[in-house]
Order: C-alpha cells, then structure tokens, then sequence
C-alpha cells in the first residue's frame, strides 16, 4: 500500500459542511418537545449552560464553557438519555446603551447582529444545541413574561416601592451603577457623581432568606459557591441593643443598633452613624463643614464607602469621619462616648448606626487610632500575652475570656452574649434577634435597554399595575440615546400616552423604570421549556417533570446575584402554584478562566487570544479537544501552556491510521497479526474513558484515547490489521465523538457505518478479556526478592510454592533448606521464610 496516497486531514474542509448540515436539519432538536409525559422508560436530563451576553463574536471563555457542556450533553444521549439542551441570549443591558451613545448605534440593530454572529459560530464549532428552544430577552415575546413575573410578585406582596441611594450623575443626567463611578467621578464624563434618594422598586428576597439558607443544604453545588451565598444571605444571631443620646432628661432620642456581639458592650469606646442618618440630618443640617463633609461622602460609591481605608494625595490616612457635636449614652456603662459620622457605616444596611468596639472589629480599630481614641480590651484569648488596647497592632476577633466588664469578668465570651442580652432585655434595653447581611434586591433601572416595569401611576389610584392581556409594555422604536438622561423617561409621548387600568385617568404615566436584567435570567431556564407558547409563561406540567435543571454549567463569578436571585425566583413561583420544585439548579459546575501567561485576557492588555484563531488554522475539534485536554473543567486554562499544534497532530494520526485501514481492506490485506493485544487494549480503553467521561475528566479521557492510538499504530507498523484494528478504530471514534463530533461524524461515515456517531449507544467494554489468565507473582526468601514465576490468576499456596521451587534462581537461594513458613499475597507475592 503506497501511504503517500492516504487522503490528508483537512478540518477546514471537513468541518463547515457538517456543521451547517447539523443546524439546517435540527438535528438535535429534542422530538417531542419537553412535556409531562416521561414516555415508558424516558430518562429525562436537562442540561444548561449560562446563556451568552451578546457584546461581540464568542471569547475563549465562551468556547471553554460551551465545549464542556457540548461533551457531557453528546455523552449523555450516547448513555442513553432524552436530553433537553437549549440556547438563548441575555440580551439586554448597559453595553447595548453604551454602544448605542458612543458609535450611534441602534441598541436592536447591535444586539441583533451580535447575536447572529455568536449564533454562527456556535453553529461552526459544532455545539449541540437545540435551535428551536431559541429566546433573546430583549424579545418582546419573551420580556412579556418578565412583566408578567413580576406582576406576581406585586400580588404576592413580594414587589414593593421605597426611597434609596443611588449614584447620579448630573452632566450625563442618569443614574449609574456602582461599578460606573471610578474615584468618585462618572466613568462616561469624568463629572463628581453625586448620591441622591431615589423611589424605586425592590423584591423581598429577604423573606426567603432562611430557606435560601437551609437549602444549600439539599444542592450539589461546589462548597465555595455555598459558602459565597451563605456569606451573601449573612444569617448572624445577636441583639438589637438600645442607645440613648447624651442629653439633658426628656430631650435624649434613642437609637437602636444591631450587633452579633454585645458580649462586647463594655468596649463601645465610640459611636458612628451613616452620614445620611436622620437624626444626624436633623442635628447637624445647619453646619457648613458637616454639609462638606456629607457632599464628599455623597461622591463615594457604596463599594468605596465599604472597601479599605484608603491614602489621600498627600499619602496620609484619607479623613472618613466627621465629629459630631454630641455625644451617646452607652448602656452599660453609662458613659458619655462620643459619636461619629463616618462613610464606612451605610444608612440602608441595618439601622444606620453602629456601636464602635475598636478592640475588636478592625475597620473600628483603623478609625480609632485615625482619630486617637481609646481601644479598650473586653476579650483576652487564653492563650499567649495579655492584650493591651494602647499597643496593639489590628483587633482581635477570636475567643476568649471576657475582662473590663463589671460583673461579667472571667466568664467565656458566649456566655457573656447571653447575659448580658437577657439583663438588657429585662430593662428595655435589647432584645434577642436574627439579622441577615442579605438585602432585598433593588431591581430599578433608570436606563432604556431593558423590560419596561409594567407599572402605571395615577394621581387618583398611585400605583396600578398594567392588567396582564395588555403585557407586554413594549419598548418604542425611536429612543434617542443621545440625550442627557434616560431616554426612556424623556421620550416625548411613551411614558403619556396610557390611561390608568383602574379609572381610565388620561393624567396617568407609564414607569420610565426597566427592570435589572438580573430579573431576565432569573427564569429563562423555565422559558426555555416552551419558548413560543403566548399563552403562559412556561408550562406548568412540563417544568414538574424536566425541573430542577440537572447540571448547570457556567462561571463562578454568578455566586451571588444571578444564582441566589434564581433560587429566590423558583422559591416564591413554587408559592403561587406555577411550579413544585424547591430548586432551579440541582448540580453546578464551575469552569475555570482561561488565562494567557498567568494574566487574564483582555484587549487593553493585548494579550487576547480569540476562538477563531484557532479554529481558522486548526478547524474547530482541535479548539475543542486543546481546551478539554488542558486541564480539568474547574481549573484554569493558561493558553501559553497549551498546543492547539499537538491536538491537531493527534487528530491527524488518527485519521490516517483510519484510512490506511480503510485502504486495507479495500485491498483485501487487512489481518491482524496481535488481534488479542489490540481487543485488549480496546476493552481497558472503554472501561477507562467510560469512567473519565461519567465524572467529566475529560483530559484523562482523552489520554486514554491516545493511549488506544498508540496501541493500534502500533499493531499496524508492519502494515498488518484486521477486524481488532476496525473495531478498535471505531470504538475510539465512537468515544472521541463528544469532544471532537466532526473528525468522529466523517469517520464514521469512511467507515461505512449506519447514521451519525453521536446517535450511537456508549461502548461496552468486553470485560472478559480483562481478566488476566496467569499472573506474574514476585518471589521472596526471607524478605529479599530473589525471583518471579508465572502461575495461574488466582492459585494456591502449594501451586505458588511449587513453582517457585522450580524457578532456578530462586531454587539457588534456598540451597536444599527447609521452608519453615510461607506468606502469600494472592497474585502479587510469596515470601519463603526458612527455618534455622
């Protein structure tokens, strides 16, 4: 056979006719549809990856997640089962806008047009997802239903309307998010952003708090993505403890404050309110250095206000605090402490307010030693040096005995919580409770690219919501992003032109609010079950059966937003009856990053590398299989460290030895000359890769592949092979198909086989040729190995013994001595103990 003719692996030739023959056809497409009905024997799984936000073509991270996800779904169908695998987009959001106000962009026309491009090279790398479950959420078919849920929560009591602080700027006239304000100035315009009250709509996830809490518990998610919720949901137990203003009687306010240590009481040295507290307004209104103060403050995010102390120009301690002209009451000592303004307190995070125990809270401890005053010592650690308040380096947070607190010295600090809560509450003074760091979700968006609330405002009826067969509100046509504003609220007629729902008012207003498009991907994944019904926004039958999702794939950084706000959104729908299950998510996994050079990818640091420069040069099963190889799924990918080159030559061996089999039996050559070695080395690769590919290894897996590469060219370098070599290549392509589906389709077809490769059954390993007929068992003579002997698996002592006798080498040691003891390890080892 002369090899120069074999047919040279070209993916860029292979590839795109497949995959567009895979999309044309729906080929997978889940028939039926998602439903009640299991059908006899059905094993559902509904498997979702995180959808896509549309801000250009696929990044590399995109073509990680999706080529874990594509090979467990092709994997699971191999095994047999009805797998639900949809694709849609998060659609709306601030990039569109931006897009929209800096290149004079059409935030529809954007979106759109990098959704068909994302959408094409889904399609080109061979994604199995099924093309009819299709939605966008900035669909108004599917915004509707956003309205909709959050209709529910209104008449649920879950959505409700209050003042808060936002960030504004005045040039750009919006209001930003946190991460838009960059030292205290707009990220758009460079103008000092102010923080302004503001009405605004809130969901009361804290009324599921303790459920969203015990139910981490019942989920396979990873420890550290609970451990981020548990510490989000921040369930603490403590008091809230009652201080009084230093004045004279009958002119002193109380303020209440919340504490998980009162234990610690006798420590409050000090006293700090949020600027914007009430009683501080009222207090200070009229003094000019405390309205500076509180207009700096006010240009500080909330993620400045709460990170570390900062450096001022000057390199110094930056000034965070503002004396205030009165004094506190502190409850168990009776002293006059002085009280503080400080911007490390906030006014919408527990009651504004807190007590100051510098010892032992360390933003306490850096404040006290910025403004001189006193640490006082309530907690000594039993073990190592005394504390001394007037040396110590950082607060201390750990147990202890308690120490300066009257009659509670000497006991353990737990038991001083609980004595001291319970004197206090016996005067009025406290009472025990539980908090939660956990906040309602503020959903407001004073932007335009995004779900209209559904809300209508009536001088006569206040708030009216939009009757449901009138959903959705649709956004207009003719948004002009280059206002100074929101150009939803300024457009000229949309927020008019509307009648109240309850009294046919024409001085009603349309809320110019949109919701967080956290409220979008709340629910999708129950969108997704019956994207195109207009009459409900999912099936409640068919979301019995199919929920929760079995797997879900995505990134970590979704720990606490987007995954807590879909637990509390399937929690509150089970409540009205839309849904039975408890949870969205049953099972997570978290990808890794992929990296260049230990640095994350970026444009600005020009160190990006995009999926199609790979996929260009190598065709899109090298992509695939370089990202699966290179690690396991949960760790980071260093593309400095990988070699698309490699993957591509493995690739290429194996299609050659293919077609060189091919060519053999076309030639009526093709005999195997070790046809026991390569069905052995067939069986080990299918228990192996069957195992890898279960628990999602997927670079063992594909090492054992290669492994079984090498086993064939091996058998077939004197130009030999047989049926053990056809079945080994089949059964490796087989395998290979949920990694890299295109090479694995063509080859199957050369191969002459019926149908797709991927609507084959898994491999079954032939285990009886695994089992080892004779063994090698390692010869001792008093504990020194002196030999080895082949016997049969699993024989006797006396067997064993007999054959080692018979060994020459070992016969040599034991020179015509008495064995006085043999130890036996069954098919591994024989010890020969001789006697005196």
């Amino acid at each position: 056979m002369n090899t120069d003719d074999i047919e040279r692996y070209d993916p860029l030739t292979i590839e795109p006719p497949i995959a567009a023959r895979w999309r044309d056809e729906r080929a997978y497409s889940l028939t039926p549809r998602p439903s009640a009905d299991r059908g006899e024997g059905d094993e559902t799984y509904y498997a979702l990856t995180m959808f896509p936000y549309p801000s250009g073509d696929l990044h590399m991270g995109h073509a990680e997640i999706f080529s874990i996800h594509d090979a467990l779904v092709r994997h699971l169908r191999m095994t047999g089962k009805r797998v639900l695998n949809p694709i849609g987009w998060d659609a709306f959001g601030l990039p569109a806008e931006n897009a929209a106000r800096n290149r004079g962009a059409d935030p529809r026309g954007w979106t759109y047009a990098n959704i068909d491009e994302q959408a094409a090279t889904i399609a080109r790398l061979g994604y199995s997802f099924d093309w009819d479950t299709v939605l966008r959420t900035c669909d108004p078919e599917y915004y509707r239903w956003t309205q909709w849920l959050f209709l529910e929560l209104l008449d649920a009591g879950l959505a409700y309307r209050r003042e808060a602080l936002v960030n504004h700027c005045s040039s750009c006239g919006t209001v930003l998010a946190n991460e838009q304000v960059i030292d205290g100035v707009c990220d758009r315009c460079g103008t000092v952003v102010e923080r302004r009250p503001l009405t605004q709509w809130f969901f009361r996830i804290t009324d599921y708090a303790d459920e969203l809490l015990d139910d981490l518990d019942t989920i396979d998610w990873a420890d550290r993505v609970k451990n981020a919720q548990r510490a989000w949901i921040g369930r603490s137990e403590g008091a809230e403890v009652t201080f009084r203003t230093a004045d004279a009687a009958g002119k002193a306010e109380d303020i209440v404050v919340y504490t998980t240590r009162p234990d610690t009481l006798y420590g409050a040295t000090y006293f700090v309110f949020a600027p914007e507290h009430p009683l501080v307004a009222a207090r200070m209104g009229d003094d000019p250095d405390y309205q500076a103060y509180r207009e700096a403050v006010g240009r500080r995010s909330e993620i400045e206000r709460l990170s570390s102390f900062d450096s001022d120009a000057g390199g110094g301690r930056a000034k965070r605090g503002f004396r205030l002209d009165f004094d506190i009451v502190n409850p168990v000592t009776d002293e006059a402490i002085p009280a503080y303004a400080a911007d490390y307190v906030l006014m919408d995070y527990g009651t504004g307010a807190i007590m100051a125990v510098p010892a032992h809270d360390q933003r306490d401890f850096d404040f006290a030693r910025q403004e001189d005053l006193e640490v006082r010592v309530v907690v000594q650690p039993q073990d190592g040096e005394p504390l001394d308040g007037a040396t110590m380096a950082e607060a201390y947070a750990g147990d202890g005995t308690t120490v300066n607190s009257g009659v509670y010295d000497g006991l353990d600090w737990r038991e001083t919580k609980e004595r001291i809560t319970a004197d206090l509450e016996a005067k009025g003074l406290a009472r025990a409770t539980v908090n939660f760091r956990l906040r309602d979700w503020l959903i407001s968006r004073q932007r335009s690219w995004g779900a209209p609330i559904p809300i209508v405002h009536c001088p006569s009826c206040g708030e009216v919501p939009v009757p449901a067969e009138d959903l959705p509100v649709e956004l207009p046509d003719d948004l002009d992003f280059q206002v100074q504003g929101s150009p939803l609220a300024l457009h000229p007629t949309w927020q008019h032109d509307v009648v109240c729902p309850a009294c046919g008012s024409e001085d009603a207003r349309r809320d110019t609010d949109t919701m967080d498009t956290f409220v979008d991907s709340s629910w999708y994944f129950l969108r997704y079950l019956a994207p195109q019904d207009d009459t409900r926004a999912w099936p409640v039958d068919a979301a019995n059966v199919w929920l929760p999702v079995d797997q879900y794939t995505g990134g970590v950084e979704h720990a606490t937003l987007h995954l807590l706000y879909s637990r509390f959104v399937v929690k509150a729908m089970r409540d009205r009856g839309h849904l039975a299950a408890d949870e969205p998510f049953q099972a997570l996994l978290n990808q890794g990053q992929v990296i260049l050079g230990g640095a994350a990818m970026s444009k600005s640091k020009d160190n990006l590398v995009v999926p199609g420069e790979v996929y260009e040069t190598y065709g899109a099963d090298t992509l695939r299989g370089t990202l699966l190889f290179a690690s396991a799924p949960e760790d980071d990918i260093d593309w400095a460290d990988v070699s698309p080159a490699g993957m591509n030559k493995w690739l290429a061996r194996l299609w050659r030895l293919s077609l060189e089999h091919l060519a053999r039996e076309a030639a009526g050559t093709a005999e195997d000359h070790d046809a026991d070695g390569v069905r052995k080395a067939t069986a080990r690769a299918v228990v192996g890769v069957s195992e890898d590919m279960a628990a999602r290894k997927y670079n063992t897996a594909i090492a054992k592949l290669m492994t079984l590469t090498n086993a064939v060219l091996d058998a077939t370098r004197d130009g030999s092979g047989g049926p053990a070599v056809r079945e080994a290549l089949t059964t490796l392509v087989t395998m290979l198909a949920p990694i890299c589906p295109f090479v694995t389709e063509e080859l199957w077809a050369r191969f002459g086989q019926d149908g797709s490769v991927h609507d084959q059954p898994w491999p079954r390993a032939d285990t009886d040729l695994l089992v080892e007929h004779e063994v090698v068992v390692v010869v001792q003579v008093d504990g020194k190995v002196r030999g080895r002997v082949r016997v049969p698996s699993g024989a006797d002592q006396d067997t064993v013994v007999a054959a080692a006798h018979a060994d020459e080498s070992v016969a040599g040691h034991l020179d015509g001595r008495d064995v006085a003891r043999v130890v036996l390890v069954p098919d591994r080892l024989v010890n020969l103990v001789l006697g005196g």
